[in-house]
């Protein structure tokens, strides 16, 4: 009996508490994150995304749920079906399915949206970002203008869109003001997750003399291993694979746009924002690998230069180029 009564003292306690202070019921619910994705988890873009969301699943923050590999046309499927199993935020990349994506966040005016996509933002509860690190690409390619010797640098990226285009671009500026008399040869594979593909093309441009590969994609740095050429990574770090390989790369770290849509959820402010801007070097957003295992191997004049232009972006006295238009090879 008197186990009833305590049991009936503590459920009036929170009760009270919850009535005295809402924020107190709020509080003890975690906020229900999901996530959906077309591509496998360790995809570079995808895995960004998904490292900041578990890294708030492992602060308690939030509850998480993903899916990966979903297709286009299964996408505004899996959408609803997080909506309507009480998710207040969905989280993923509306590039091949605007529309759709667009026409569920309409549906569910409650659920805070945060969507990579090339679109602007959609009121009441969609918003958007993208992976704005032109300027550790930028920097990237100074060093790639460092270390070539052939002065042939090969480019393979997944599909021409602006998101692929800026870094491309940005790379290709850096390495021209380290050297001037640097080509490129570029090339797009038509998929966000071909390996093989990738590896096939970046080959290619190796029989042709490029020297050092940009890997926008999984399977170039593979390339540049097996002929003994050098690579620069994008969006993640496998310098850690490629010890040998892998001279540096542009990180994109996604924490600072989640983080902040989850505390504008949490508080009830989530609203339609482009969140592009969070991907930028000044909010932490991205960044440029260490050299690591190539620190004593890039020429310290070369090193120096990348330095200052990276201080000066931070300072605000440099800015990268938006450039979103079509590279184009400059091989002859």
């Amino acid at each position: 009996m008197p186990q009833i009564v305590k049991r009936r003292q503590l459920v009036l306690l929170a009760t009270a508490l919850a009535v005295a202070l809402p924020g107190f019921a709020i509080a003890q619910a975690k906020t229900k994150v999901a996530a959906i994705y077309t591509v496998p988890f360790e995809q570079q873009w995808v895995s960004r995304l998904h490292k900041a969301l578990k890294a708030a699943e492992a602060r308690g923050e939030i509850e998480y749920k993903a899916t990966e590999n979903v297709s286009n046309a299964d996408y505004e499927r899996v959408m609803r079906e997080y909506a309507t199993a009480g998710n207040t935020l969905i989280v993923g990349e509306a590039f091949a399915v605007e529309a759709a994506a667009r026409k569920v966040a309409k549906d569910f005016p409650k659920v805070s949206f945060l969507m990579g996509s090339s679109g602007k933002v959609q009121e009441p509860n969609f918003s958007v970002f993208d992976n704005y690190i032109q300027e550790p690409a930028y920097l990237s390619g100074m060093i790639a203008g460092g270390v070539t010797k052939s002065n042939k640098i090969g480019m393979v990226g997944g599909f021409p869109i602006p998101e692929v285009n800026r870094l491309m671009n940005a790379f290709m500026a850096g390495a021209k003001e380290t050297n001037p008399k640097v080509e490129f040869s570029v090339s797009f594979i038509n998929s966000w997750f071909d390996p093989p593909k990738a590896k096939e093309a970046a080959f290619a441009m190796i029989d042709k003399g490029a020297d050092v590969m940009y890997a926008e994609r999984f399977g170039v740095s593979d390339a540049a291993k097996e002929k003994g050429k050098l690579a620069i990574g994008n969006v993640i770090n496998t310098q850690d694979k490629y010890p040998d390989t892998v001279v540096s790369s542009a990180l994109w770290n996604m924490e600072p746009s989640i983080d902040r849509a989850i505390k504008l959820v949490k508080e009830g402010k989530f609203k339609a924002e482009d969140y592009g801007p969070y991907s930028m070097m000044k909010h932490k957003g991205s960044e440029l690998a260490p050299l690591g295992t190539f620190e004593k191997k890039v020429p310290a004049d070369i090193v120096a230069k990348m330095k200052a232009k990276e201080k000066d972006i931070l300072d605000g006295k440099f800015t990268v180029k938006v450039d979103d238009s079509q590279p184009k090879s400059t091989t002859k």
